[in-house]
């Protein structure tokens, strides 16, 4: 079935019934205005942001997927590196209240399989954003290679400064639209177990073969005659460890949909993004050579945040780019034909914000769904497979057993 984009789609049921608040997408983001912190994270004009609670029926349920199978609540954990951005406070998280009491449900025991449910969720909002990543990859506009990724990322989403209280509703709309204003994060820093539990438990389920093991440093640069976007230069060391080598120069990432998913009877939360990034090829004389003058005078040093360091006066060139944080990254990946998984170590700095910190990250890159984005039509059947499939996966050897997140 090939895919109709939604403004050439006719209605016949104007009276259909309208969708809860946690169905409705956020206000679209301005890509020139809605930035995060350091400005590394860019959305697009018609970016969609979604979240919802992962459905949870069981066998014996009356087949009612609205309905909470425990009762829930917002509860404060210690987290430093996001109490220092913001003052102390402490995020929430949403808790199932049996959970903490140990009667967790069995990864399998649901009267209808959570994974097709999600993909019913989402499947009108990401065959959309599928096609606009489509026209900016197609747009003769434009004169860097659009480079577009679908992923899955694991850790918990947090919650911030909220006081409703959840525990006397029943059905997960209403949890939904209580939340739905409430400001939220998704933190992928996992836990050593869940690392292990990957190694141990996910990955003889993946079929995949052994990739290699890779180092990067990424050096993120302000260019004064780019304000709303910065440079990432992909950088590696040198044979001889003294140096680095430039290997890639691409704009910072461009997010054209993301949904986060509270997947209440799991100890982790998901979320699935859709996002694109520019690589520069038409780089003129003037800006290869101060780029380059950059990465060729940082000083590698593992004693400091980010693992590099600069002489004085030379975290920048002329009066157009400055270096304005760092990324320090090592992955283990593993392979298959439609999937690729990445266990990451990053330690980040951020020199506008004068913070970092180190993490322990899993991301499953989606190789599959993907490349339908460069065939001729979006064929929803195909994709919609694909997705089936790789939630499933997910859904019984990512965020099951050993998983955890503290």
């Amino acid at each position: 079935m090939a895919y109709i984009p939604p403004h050439k789609r006719h209605s016949k049921d104007s009276d259909a019934p309208k969708p809860s608040p946690s169905e409705l997408p956020l206000p679209f983001h301005s890509q020139r205005s809605s930035r995060s912190r350091g400005g590394e994270i860019v959305y697009a004009q018609r970016s969609i942001s979604r979240w919802f609670i992962a459905p949870s029926t069981r066998d014996d349920d009356d087949v009612d997927d609205d309905r909470l199978a425990c009762p829930v609540r917002l509860e404060s954990i210690p987290c430093e590196s996001v109490e220092q951005r913001r003052g102390g406070e402490k995020p929430m998280v949403l808790v199932c209240d049996r959970l903490k009491t140990g009667e967790t449900e069995n990864c399998g025991n649901f009267g209808k399989s959570p994974w097709k449910l999600i993909v019913e969720k989402i499947q009108s909002d990401l065959l959309g954003s599928f096609q606009n990543v489509r026209d900016e990859m197609f747009s003769n506009e434009l004169k860097e290679k659009v480079k577009p990724s679908f992923i899955a990322r694991f850790g918990k989403i947090f919650f911030h400064r909220n006081s409703v209280i959840l525990d006397t509703l029943e059905k997960i709309s209403d949890v939904e639209r209580s939340l739905h204003q409430v400001r939220r994060s998704f933190y992928t820093n996992i836990s050593d177990s869940f690392m292990e539990a990957i190694h141990g438990e996910a990955i003889p389920e993946f079929r995949v073969d052994f990739g290699e093991d890779k180092e990067y440093y990424h050096v993120k640069v302000f260019d004064k005659s780019r304000p709303t976007a910065n440079i990432s230069c992909k950088c590696s060391v040198m044979e001889g460890g003294a140096e680095l080598e430039l290997c890639k120069i691409e704009l910072n990432e461009v997010r054209h949909l993301v949904v986060d998913i509270s997947c209440l009877n799991k100890n982790l939360d998901l979320r699935l993004t859709l996002r694109s990034k520019r690589i520069l090829t038409a780089l003129d004389d003037e800006e290869k050579h101060g780029l380059l003058t950059l990465i060729k005078s940082a000083i590698i040093d593992p004693h400091v945040k980010g693992g590099l360091r600069w002489p004085l006066g030379k975290e920048s060139f002329g009066d157009r780019y400055s270096v304005v944080g760092i990324w320090h990254t090592k992955i283990q990946s593993y392979k298959s034909s439609s999937l690729r998984l990445e266990l990451r170590l990053a330690d980040r700095f951020d020199y506008r914000t004068s913070s970092g910190e180190a993490t322990k990250e899993v991301i499953l890159r989606m190789r599959g769904v993907t490349k339908q984005l460069r065939d001729e039509i979006l064929e929803v059947d195909v994709i919609n497979e694909m997705l089936l499939d790789n939630l499933k996966l997910i859904w019984n050897h990512f965020l099951c057993q050993g998983c955890s997140f503290d």
